[in-house]
């Protein structure tokens, strides 16, 4: 994948937004120096970019999160260097963005530096499998609550339909139509579609452009 500075994204709750952050961040690391993740959920999910803090360090990728990410805290909170995000240019980032329109008011704090710069990618990341998100209507009104709440248009479409460790090749296929119709519906390109690792090699020569994700969380 190409990258922008900036690459943020956005979506519902549950998306898998943070899973491609982590992933996104050590592809961009093996194409460029001075990487980071900022992780601007302001509360504490079930899942963040700090769970990868330790294979971060190995490959070199500074981490940009609140004080009180993955510990017992639960309270809305920054990061302290939230402005080096767009203050420093030799800093190339991926934005996690908390969930629907509540996360998105965070990114609106940098939404002047960022659209004047104008060195950015906004994708809003959709999974047809997320109950208030099963049809391109319901989530073209998701992502224009978000856009309305941040100040900064989408620029672009990741399909990430799974169903987390029961994905089926089957599932990902079928979820095409439903990206194709978002795309169709916001006027935005599909940038690309997302699949497990397992799953990769199956679908390669089907889905283009694919993009291989090794899954963070373990299941229970």
């Amino acid at each position: 994948m190409t990258y922008k500075r900036l690459t943020i994204l956005c979506g519902h709750y549950g998306s898998g937004k943070t899973n491609i952050a982590v992933n996104m961040a050590l592809d961009l690391a093996a194409q460029r120096d001075n990487v980071a993740v900022a992780d601007l959920d302001i509360v504490n999910p079930y899942f963040r970019s700090k769970d990868s803090e330790a294979e971060f360090k190995e490959h070199g990728i500074r981490l940009i999160c609140s004080d009180f990410a993955s510990s017992n805290v639960d309270l809305p909170s920054m990061p302290a260097d939230l402005y080096s995000i767009t203050d420093d240019k030799s800093l190339s980032v991926i934005l996690d963005i908390g969930g629907d329109d509540r996360g998105a008011y965070a990114l609106g704090r940098l939404r002047d530096a960022i659209r004047n710069e104008d060195d950015y990618e906004m994708l809003m990341v959709v999974n047809k499998f997320r109950p208030l998100t099963p049809d391109a209507p319901s989530t073209i009104e998701v992502m224009r609550e978000i856009e309305w709440a941040c100040g900064i248009p989408f620029t672009g479409i990741i399909n990430n339909s799974n169903l987390a460790f029961e994905t089926s090749a089957d599932d990902v296929l079928k979820s095409a139509a439903y990206a194709g119709e978002v795309s169709r519906l916001s006027g935005l390109p599909l940038v690309l579609t997302t699949v497990e690792d397992r799953l990769y090699d199956e679908l390669k020569d089907k889905i283009s452009p694919l993009f291989r994700l090794k899954l963070q969380a373990k299941p229970v």
